[in-house]
């Protein structure tokens, strides 16, 4: 899976089974997944929207989609271990500011069997609920509020209620997400990136590019545009390897991998946001 974002369209990529309560929902292998802004109700359906975003980027039309009125200044990205999830809240119309409209992603790097991306739209919504009592901020959701839930790979999880391992992390992702998409617009003109960190006690961390403690972690005139990789897990034994981590599990290390820090392959990426991990690396030799 790689994530860009691209006329204030998030377009997620990869080879999924996937389930979607949106436009042209249900359950099935997609190699797309989006959320297309629309700032003013135009009378047009938004399964067509959709289309016409898939078109105009030139992708198969194997998708499924989401539409939002709101920008990338309110998408929440949350990373726990395989689990990544996607929140957008649309503002709220309302003069109370109450039925703010909430869209989600989940996405598994390991396997779901179709069972399991079921479960997850129900653990989902259940901890979208929690996440809004919890951040006491007036906002109710809507009964339009939509989730995708997407897996690749080989079949791991056959469940996924809230007492699984896939699931205890959506609903964590979620909980705290809800909390951060319900706040103002942020002022950089992009999205909030959280990762959860197991120092202390276990906590979510906000990834910012300005003032890193850590810069410079592989070179002197490095780029961080893609200090958390979109390839990751590549898979690429050149670049990573597996390694057991603190909880038993296998992980992929890739601390070595300095490709997308080199700035003119950043800036490739950048305007070629499908380019592949072969490519970069061919560029690179070049």
């Amino acid at each position: 899976m790689k994530y860009y974002l691209r006329n204030s369209t998030l377009f997620i990529r990869g080879a999924f089974r996937a389930a979607s309560t949106g436009p042209l929902g249900g359950i099935g292998n997609v190699s797309t997944l989006l959320v297309c802004q629309v700032e003013e109700p135009s009378g047009t359906p938004e399964e067509q929207v959709i289309g016409n975003h898939v078109s105009a980027e030139g992708l198969s039309r194997e998708y499924f989609g989401l539409v939002t009125g709101s920008g990338i200044k309110h998408l929440s990205v949350l990373q726990y271990d395989f689990i990544s999830v996607f929140i957008l809240r649309s503002p709220a119309k309302d003069p109370a500011g109450k039925n703010g409209a909430f869209d989600i992603v989940i996405y598994s790097g390991e396997g779901f069997s179709d069972a399991a991306l079921l479960g997850a739209l129900v653990t989902g919504t259940e901890a979208k609920s929690e996440g809004i009592n919890c951040a006491g901020c007036g906002c109710t959701g809507a009964p339009g509020d939509r989730i995708i839930v997407a897996s690749e790979g080989a079949i791991i999880h056959t469940s996924c209620d809230s007492g699984t391992e896939a699931g205890k992390r959506i609903r964590e992702c979620i909980r705290f997400g809800m909390s951060q998409a319900s706040r103002e617009a942020r002022p950089e003109n992009r999205p909030a990136l959280f990762v959860f960190s197991r120092f202390g006690e276990g906590h979510f961390a906000e990834w910012t590019p300005e003032q890193c403690p850590y810069y410079p972690c592989h070179f002197e005139g490095q780029r961080c545009d893609y200090c958390y990789c979109p390839f990751y897990p590549c898979g690429d034994e050149e670049l990573g390897q597996y390694v057991t981590g603190s909880n038993g599990r296998e992980v992929w290390n890739c601390s070595r991998c300095g490709l997308l820090h080199e700035p003119r392959i950043a800036d490739y990426l950048k305007r070629n946001p499908e380019a592949s991990v072969k490519e970069l690396k061919s560029l690179k030799k070049s």
